[in-house]
């Protein structure tokens, strides 16, 4: 230290400056969004602001109390954490994504939480503390899940094609070049040509879900005749339902009137329907429905497939989700296809509805209303 140097104590703070001081922290304590709560070395509460009664979703005062009446933790194993042993444990500022509180109606949110030790009055001998910083964040936990979910299974179902893909154009390419098997060639390039279009259907749905999400999806509503468009899309459906084996129905009400809506979603709410129910029935038939109802038109597509079993139903139209049913697991889907169909038929203001029995089929409804 060079010789000329003193220290200097820290000058008291005047009470009257003392008090515009706290005034002063404590209006912007209170202003925050964040939930803040100062507590001594004792653990107990010193001050708090509104939002951190909204995040612990308390009603009455909190000065005094422990610490640990008041923030009771989960970690991300669900198991309790010591709030104490944790704050005291801290000493230089820290903070954590990976915590949980459980109100009293059993719903769970996650909780950003950052930790500082500070000294809670002026001077050199202030009293020590904590200042903790709280945040819910559980939509973010949700959507960094979806996000993590949809590289998983996206990833998954490309790859699983695009290997196929490349395996049978190999074998149609050596066919040709060692016998010229044109048969062989053929089933080659058709099984090639079927993975093709089950990723062009995967783009598909990746776009609309995409643009349904950004809500940049518009509505352009048209006359439909739903007499002709399910005619048409029995026939485009027609050879799919052949090459399976099962009769493809229609069941046309004759009173049926023009309908104001989106073709264009209807038609692919319709499709979705049409696909899945082929797609998971092995025996029997197919029939699209259609008839007038108030104010619109209720279309119906049912099959005798699997059915879907009561513990599924409530969840098919999640994202991503796909029975554990062994005879779902074996056709290539994305689990998105019936997601977008909810997304597309709240944009016409259209109710789904479904009716299923394990083993006994299902039948798809969707009320389509004039818009």
């Amino acid at each position: 230290m060079p010789k000329n140097t003193t220290l200097r104590k820290t000058p008291p703070v005047e009470p009257a400056a003392a008090a515009l001081e706290h005034e002063r922290l404590t209006s912007l304590i209170a202003s925050m969004a964040d939930g803040v709560i100062a507590i001594d070395d004792h653990m107990k509460v010193v001050l708090y602001n509104g939002a951190a009664l909204n995040i612990l979703d308390l009603n009455g005062t909190m000065t005094g109390r422990p610490l640990k009446r008041v923030l009771v933790l989960y970690d991300e194993n669900h198991q309790p954490v010591d709030i104490h042993k944790l704050v005291q444990d801290t000493k230089i500022p820290s903070s954590s994504r990976d915590y949980a509180l459980e109100y009293s109606d059993g719903s769970i949110v996650n909780l950003y939480l950052s930790i500082a030790p500070v000294r809670l009055s002026y001077g050199s001998e202030g009293d020590h503390g904590y200042v903790l910083l709280m945040r819910d964040i559980t939509r973010e936990k949700s959507l960094e899940e979806e996000r993590d979910e949809f590289i998983s299974v996206v990833s998954h179902e490309l790859r699983t094609p695009i290997a196929i893909t490349e395996g049978n154009i190999s074998n149609a390419q050596f066919t040709a070049e060692k016998s010229g098997d044109i048969a062989e060639i053929r089933k080659a390039l058709n099984a090639a040509h079927e993975q093709v279009l089950f990723l062009s259907g995967l783009v598909n749905d990746l776009s609309t879900l995409s643009r349904a999400e950004r809500n940049v999806l518009e509505v352009n509503v048209e006359p439909i005749n739903p007499h002709k468009l399910v005619q048409e899309l029995a026939a485009d459906y027609a050879g799919q339902a052949k090459a399976k084996g099962l009769k493809l129905k229609t069941d046309l009400d004759p009173h049926l009137e023009v309908l104001q809506s989106s073709k264009l979603y209807s038609r692919e709410i319709l499709q979705n329907f049409i696909t899945n129910a082929i797609k998971y029935t092995e025996h029997g038939s197919v029939t699209i429905g259609a008839a007038p109802s108030p104010k619109g038109v209720m279309f119906t597509v049912t099959d005798t497939g699997i059915g879907i079993s009561k513990s599924d139903q409530s969840k098919v139209f999640d994202k991503f989700f796909r029975s554990e049913d062994y005879r779902t697991r074996q056709n290539n889907g994305t689990g998105l296809g019936l997601y977008v169909t909810m997304k597309l038929a709240r944009l016409i203001h259209a109710e789904v509805s479904l009716e299923s029995k394990l083993n006994h089929g299902s039948t798809f409804s969707i009320f389509i209303p004039n818009l």
